[in-house]
Order: C-alpha cells, then structure tokens, then sequence
C-alpha cells in the first residue's frame, strides 16, 4: 500500500466517522413506552422516518398502556401510548393528544364459520348469557373469551366503557393476558377463540379473522365515516414539564404532519384531523349502542375527549379562541365566558371553546374516594355456584397522595374562622343562612374568587369558571397544576 493511498484510506475514515458522530447528535433519543396498539400502528414507522430525517432515536419499548403512562408520570419515559383517555388522579397532569382514530375488532380463529356478530351478541358474550358459537350460527362449541386486564390496557377498557358504560366492568374472560398482541397469539391457537383487537394490529394477521358488527366489516371508511360503532381515539401521551418537553412536542407534530399521516393510513389508521366529524356524532353512537345492547348506562359517558389537546384544531377553532380572548380584552370577558359555559353544557358537537385544555378529568365521586382507582376482573369460570361472576374480585388501589376522607369529617369552623373565610357560593359546606352577607363582602371585592372543594383540580376549576387554565396559574402566582383544599384562587375580575 503507498503512502499516498494510505493517507487517502486514514482520511476516508475519518470522515466517516465524523459523519456517523454528527448523525448520532442529530437530535436527542426519546425513550416512548406504552400498548402493543399505538406502536404497531402509530409510533413504530414514524420514529423509523424520525430517526431517518435526522432528528435523534426513539428508543421503543411496547408493553401496555398502564406501563407506559406510569412511566411517563415518573419520568422514566418521555411519552406513551394509549387506546384510552385518562383515568384516575395520577394521569391528570399529562397531555393526551389523540393522533389517530382506530377500530376495536373481534377476533377468531380463521377456519370459524361465524363471520358476523351483533352488538347485542358481543354485549351477552362479554357477560356470559352466550356460551356456545351454535348460538352464533357456528359449531356447537364453547366460545373461549380471551380478554386484556382493563384499564391496564386501553383496548380492553374502551371496548368495555362502549358496552358497559365504564371500562372496568366484570366480564366472563377467564383467560387474561397482558396485552392485545399476546392475545392474538392464543387465539391463534384455538378454534373456539374470542378477543378484542383493533385493525391497525389485526389486519396484517393472517393468522386471525376479523368479525364484522351488525353487517358492517370494519375498515379505514367505515371508522371515518362512523358506520363502524366501535372507533376509538389512539393518543401519545405527554408531561409538558418533563426535561425534553420541547423535542417530544416536536415528535407530536411530526406524527401529525403529510407524511406522519401516510404513514398511519398505511396501518388502516384514519390521521385523526380526517375524523374531526367522529367526536360530534359520539353521544348518538353512544345512544345507539345503548339501545342496542339493552342498557343506558353508558348513555351520558363521553368516549372522546374534547378537552385533550387536538392533534390539529381547524381554523373555526382556533378563530373563535382569538374571538373570545380579544372580547376579554375589550372587557366582555366576563359575557363572553358565561355564553361559553353554556354552550359546551348543551352540547358536545362543538368542542373548539376547550380545545386547549389539557386533559381535564372531572368526577362527581365523594371526597373519601378521591384518586381512588379500581379494577374488576373474572379470575376463573370453573365453580358454577353462584353464577358465571362466582369468583369476580375487585381490587382498590390509591393512586393519588394522602387520602383526604378526615377533610371532610373534619369539626366545624369556629367564630373566628367563620370571620376570616372568603366565601363563595361553590362551597358545599357553606350555610345557607350566611350566604348572604357572604355574597355582599364578595361584591365589594375587585376580583372574582373561587375556594377549592373536594375534587378539585386545577384544570377542572378553569373549566368551570371558563378561564383558560394558564391564565388561572399566572392570576394566582402557581409554579404548578397543584392546589390544596380551601385554597382560594383568583378565578377572574368583577
């Protein structure tokens, strides 16, 4: 080898490797944890176009979704994914950004003759009233349930809440795995099998049948078009304070972008700005389940969420946000905020006024319960005595700090408390008898005030006195979504 050839040779590498290091410091790695569904159909391509852009790694680790909002909670991951919306105390601090809309699908064993079932049908199955595929229209063999623990996984709670009214109801699946990907694998080995998937995981299964419902096969246009009942909304989920807030909002973007799109439609995805019309027609399509399986428990419970962040708010939105901002400016805020109130309490066909509120969980549970999340499952179907619920247990499990059941059995207020308390008529404990010179001392005030109840969260008090939740933080000086019970907060001017 020459001198000159080997200078070359030296120089090449050096180069190469110079390239490979600004390549590596591109951008970040993000670490993304959360269910088998949102990474087959969603993360896994675009963090592949991610990394290829130049833009850093994603490090990928798919289990559930309870694992992967935990994480982010606890800052072991920058962001999750999710079938579900928030539930519980914990999760109420995180962003949910629907990014997609997805089909829940039965799925069986590919040589089973039953092709179609009927929401009433499913609904009968999941209680354990329909026990053999005959009453199908299928062999005379028993139906094997196989079933996700819920709300460990978004897909299991949201086929529940659509068919039960809340994601935690008891159901007759004695065989329970950890995620929807598990699932199928078992089914993949029994003809009698049974379970719930979506479509972006299951249509590139040749190993499952997909069941249709009521007569309509589940596809990329009948979830956009709503025909198909059983659609859920697919989230990345977000902590707004974590360290690499900045580079994951700009993951979020990307996965909302043209090309971030094609690449959900390529997994029978609908992008979910394609299906803005979706959240509008979800009380009728709650009402119509309802009525079809015979129940009206799941009547009044939402199962999109207008007041998570929109993966893209259309232009009207964010034209009628500025509107009502400017007319708080000129000093009809106040006005303007009352018609805003009652326009989202008389219908959820327009959530543009709270689109960027940022996961918002209100409960009308007592304060003994607060942040108190529970989980109900069948363990077994062998014993018959009793019934196919026997053996159905239900766990209880504190999510939230310290319980606060003494605050409310807590002693009456003194005379001297009673003189110093700035009173609002929000105050459950609040005598009638006092209000009034309660409410005269309140007039004479400059600003509006609000006195934390049970329940109470930051983002829930915005909403209730229709103010956007930053401003709320800025009015009273908060460094944090934290507040306490009795706190009182500047909630607006007179």
């Amino acid at each position: 080898m020459s001198l000159r050839f080997a200078r070359l040779f030296t120089a090449t590498l050096i180069g190469l490797s110079a390239s490979a290091t600004v390549l590596a410091a591109a951008g970040p790695q993000l670490v993304w944890r959360g269910d088998i569904t949102t990474a087959r159909g969603v993360v896994t391509d675009v963090a592949k176009a991610w990394e290829k852009s130049g833009k850093g790694k994603i490090e990928l680790q798919p289990f559930n979704t309870a694992s992967g909002i935990d994480a982010v909670v606890k800052g072991s991951a920058d962001l999750a994914g999710s079938a579900r919306p928030a539930v519980g105390a914990a999760e109420q601090s995180l962003t949910f950004t629907p990014v997609a809309w997805d089909a829940l699908v039965m799925v069986t064993y590919p040589s089973n003759p039953v092709s179609n079932i009927t929401l009433k049908q499913l609904h009968e199955i999941y209680m354990g009233h329909i026990t053999n595929w005959k009453e199908l229209g299928g062999n005379d063999a028993p139906i094997n349930l196989y079933a996700v623990a819920s709300p460990g996984d978004g897909v299991e709670y949201s086929l529940r809440r659509l068919l039960f009214g809340r994601g935690n109801q008891p159901v007759a699946a004695p065989r329970l795995y950890v995620n929807v990907a598990k699932l199928e694998e078992g089914v993949t080995l029994d003809k009698q099998g049974l379970g719930a998937s979506t479509l972006a995981g299951a249509s590139s299964n040749k190993k499952v049948k997909i069941l249709s419902i009521d007569g309509v096969a589940p596809s990329m246009s009948t979830v956009s078009s709503g025909a198909y009942p059983l659609y859920t909304e697919l989230y990345l989920v977000t902590n707004e304070t974590g360290p690499k807030a900045a580079e994951v909002k700009e993951f979020v973007s990307f996965v909302t972008s043209g090309q971030g799109s094609s690449l959900l439609r390529s997994h029978s995805l609908v992008p979910y700005a394609d299906g803005m019309a979706l959240a509008s027609k979800d009380a009728a399509r709650r009402a119509a389940i309802a009525s079809a399986v015979g129940t009206r428990a799941n009547a009044g419970q939402a199962m999109t969420t207008p007041t998570a962040v929109a993966a893209a708010p259309s232009a009207a939105s964010v034209a009628k946000e500025t509107a009502l901002a400017k007319a708080q400016v000129a000093g009809k805020g106040a006005k303007a905020a009352k018609e805003t109130k009652g326009s989202v309490a008389a219908t959820t066909a327009e959530p543009s006024k709270f689109a960027r509120v940022v996961a918002s969980v209100s409960t009308t549970a007592r304060m003994g319960f607060a942040g108190v999340r529970s989980e109900a499952f069948t363990m077994s179907d062998n014993a018959k005595v009793g019934g196919r619920f026997a053996k159905v247990h239900g766990d209880a499990v504190t999510v939230s700090g310290k319980p606060s059941a003494k605050a409310v059995a807590a002693a009456k207020p003194d005379a001297s408390e009673k003189s110093t308390a700035v009173a609002t008529p929000k105050v459950a404990e609040a005598k009638p008898a006092k209000a009034a010179p309660k409410a005269a001392a309140e007039k004479s005030s400059a600003s509006r005030t609000y006195k934390v109840a049970a329940g109470d969260t930051l983002y829930s008090i915005a909403k209730k006195n229709a103010i956007d939740v930053n401003k709320l933080r800025a009015m009273n000086g908060l460094k944090d979504n934290n507040v306490r019970l009795g706190q009182v907060l500047k909630v607006g001017a007179r």
